[in-house]
């Protein structure tokens, strides 16, 4: 398998073999000047999971409804109405992706979002979509 397949960033061979009609281009210099700004190939993928599981809609209801603070498993199955079930599914992998924490009560687990960068990131995302609307 190329390494063009498995590395976000390496170099691509263009579709067409003919010049692109831009005015301008990047000279070398200025391509290995802004290769060396992109994020490594590790971080790319890290961004692309999160966005991944952020890319369910029953997940974004669960984290909207832990913004406002934590909750048991049967307190968000209520509010997003979906099964305990489904719920506990979700949050698994919410958990594997480090969006949401739970905390142990006795026999209870209640869980909150993981850091305030999970707020920020559904804030500027709301943003953006209202934005378009």
């Amino acid at each position: 398998m190329s390494d063009a397949l498995t590395l976000p960033h390496a170099r691509r061979t263009p579709v067409s073999a003919e010049p692109c009609d831009a005015p301008t281009h990047l000279d070398e210099g200025a391509v290995a000047a802004r290769r060396s700004e992109l994020m490594p190939a590790r971080t790319v993928e890290g961004l692309a999971a999160t966005f991944r599981v952020l890319g369910d809609p029953t997940r974004v209801r669960i984290l909207d409804a832990l913004s406002g603070g934590e909750l048991c498993v049967c307190d968000i199955a209520g509010l997003v109405e979906i099964s305990e079930s489904a719920v506990s599914h979700q949050l698994r992998l919410l958990r594997g992706m480090r969006l949401v924490r739970p905390r142990r009560a006795g026999r209870l687990v209640y869980y909150s979002l993981d850091d305030h960068h999970i707020i920020e990131l559904l804030r500027q995302a709301l943003s953006h979509v209202e934005e378009q609307s």
